[in-house]
């Protein structure tokens, strides 16, 4: 092997200036002398070729210009994680050599009783060190055996990330040398994994935080690997080589959350290998290329058995275009946060507002939804919202607030499996709350309204005539005036013949008295 290139060169990562690559070739190319490394580019732009020079094969690359060769000495293959520990944290500046008691500046000798190595000073920093960040320092190898557990006794935190680490076998070389060992992000890093299983119990023993993006890791090696990870409750795994997915029997059964973002499983029902993980909390399922999802165990109105811990799910960025998912993830028994920004069912509705109040009026336990809390007030007028909007369609399909007749359709139910529920909480909608709207004359505009207040009997009832397009908020502002209330909250709701027994909040000030279905005759209700 010519000088400079390491005798294991083939396969190796390698930088150049900016660029990192994998070795595919060492030798020589006719008709040149000298020795070449022929590099597969992780950036195509980088290449010139597809491993081949003057008709003759020397490797192969994935992409047609991928490739190109350059001199050993062009190459950079990395150095060991001590060295790159020192040279980041400033403490393998070239140091004063020292010998014994002594030590040697320039040709004079100088004794020093009792001073520690410069080698024990070095020991005394890095064990000071627990959360070390090594990223993009060109770490390819562990070093001298039992050097880091010697070296740095304190770490738990480890950054090796865009290295030029080659395989998983230096992943579990340095760390089995870091005792308690609980965070480890080795992204970036171009690695081969084993393909069969291989015992690490110790190496990874306490880790609970392990990042694995873009590394080129496949589930069927996640799996093999796992076995190493008994206490792991976070994996990172985006932007990889995974598109099926494999039943984790008696591995992962610790972990809380799981990132799959940005690999293309395309096939929302591979989702149901990994739903008895018992404790996931979290699944990130950003840009994986689903179009549903489906948990088929379980009937409308029911909780599914699968994904039994999950609280928060992330599905933004995807191509899902029904609106069925959303009623599917209802069945979750513990969902409280949803991302689902960037599909097209978004665009259904051209209304924001509305968009958002269907979502939350189809999963009842929804807290937050795209990174905004859900406040009980809005939830409540989302729900009541979508009582009103679709109960047309649910007296049609044979819904009726007698429960004797009431018999909605399949159909309905299967597109509207919340509604039942609604009905429970606010009550059946009726046709006559239901009644198309008349003319817009001025006339059929206003609605003659008695305003009282219950709980001040020395105040009169008034008649009213309000345009029924007047907000709560400016019908409030009225009552400021009329009542000649000082600067407190009014409370405002409703009482109508045609809801004997029930009275209506009118708690949300942006919206109008006809969104209440109001009607001349009834009869507003003031407390403050």
């Amino acid at each position: 092997m010519a000088a400079g290139v390491p005798p294991d060169a083939l396969g190796r990562r390698v930088s150049c200036g900016t660029d990192y690559g994998t070795v595919r070739y060492v030798g020589s190319v006719s008709p040149t002398a000298g020795i070449w490394l022929g590099v597969e580019w992780d950036d195509p732009q980088r290449g010139k070729h597809d491993g081949s020079y003057e008709g003759t094969q020397y490797f192969k690359c994935r992409h047609p210009k991928g490739g190109s060769f350059i001199r050993p000495n062009k190459a950079n293959f990395g150095v060991d994680f001590l060295t790159a520990v020192k040279d980041r944290y400033g403490l393998n500046e070239k140091q004063d050599v020292q010998t014994g008691d002594t030590v040697i500046f320039g040709t004079k000798t100088v004794e020093f009783v009792g001073m520690d190595s410069v080698a024990e000073q070095q020991r005394q920093q890095l064990n000071k060190l627990v959360d070390i960040s090594v990223r993009e320092c060109a770490v390819s190898q562990a070093g001298q055996e039992e050097e880091i557990s010697r070296m740095c006794t304190n770490m738990r935190h480890i950054n090796l990330s865009k290295n030029l680490i080659s395989s998983w076998e230096t992943v579990i070389a340095i760390a089995s040398q870091v005792q308690n060992l609980e965070t480890l992000n080795v992204s970036e890093n171009k690695m081969r994994f084993p393909s069969t299983s291989t015992s690490t119990y110790s190496a990874f023993a306490n880790l609970k935080i392990l990042a694995l993006n873009q590394t080129e890791i496949t589930w069927t090696e996640v799996l093999l690997c796992a076995q190493g990870w008994p206490v792991l409750e976070e994996l990172y795994l985006s932007s990889n080589n995974i598109t099926v997915l494999e039943r984790p029997d008696n591995v992962l059964q610790t972990l809380k959350l799981l990132d799959l973002s940005d690999n293309q499983i395309l096939d929302g029902n591979q989702l149901h290998l990994i739903a008895q993980l018992p404790r996931l909390e979290q699944l990130i399922l950003r840009n994986t290329g689903i179009s549903s999802i489906h948990f088929p165990d379980a009937g409308f109105g029911c909780k599914t058995k699968m994904f039994p811990s999950l609280k928060r799910l992330a599905i933004n960025d995807n191509k899902i275009s029904q609106w069925s998912t959303i009623n599917e993830l209802d069945k979750l028994p513990s969902l409280r946060a949803l991302q689902c920004n960037n599909n097209p069912f978004m665009d259904t509705e051209k209304n924001p507002e509305t968009l958002i109040q269907l979502i939350i009026a189809k999963i009842s336990q929804l807290e937050v939804l795209n990174n905004c809390e859900i406040l009980p007030a809005e939830r409540r007028g989302a729900e009541l919202d979508y009582r009103k909007i679709f109960g047309k369609a649910w007296l049609e399909a044979g819904g009726h607030w007698n429960p004797e007749k009431n018999k909605p359709s399949e159909e309905f139910l299967a597109a509207h499996p919340r509604y039942p529920t609604l009905c429970l909480k606010y009550g059946a909608p009726e046709e006559g709350e239901l009644k198309g709207r008349q003319p817009l004359t001025l006339k059929n505009q206003l609605l003659t309204l008695t305003i009282k207040c219950p709980e001040k009997p020395e105040q009169k009832p008034v008649e009213k005539k309000l345009p029924e397009s007047m907000t709560i908020q400016k019908v409030k502002g009225l009552l400021y005036r009329l009542f000649k209330i000082p600067g407190s909250e009014l409370k405002l709701s409703y009482e109508s013949s045609k809801l004997e027994g029930k009275e209506v909040e009118l708690d949300n000030d942006l919206k109008p008295l006809q969104f209440y279905s109001i009607e001349s005759g009834d009869c507003v209700l003031v407390r403050w």
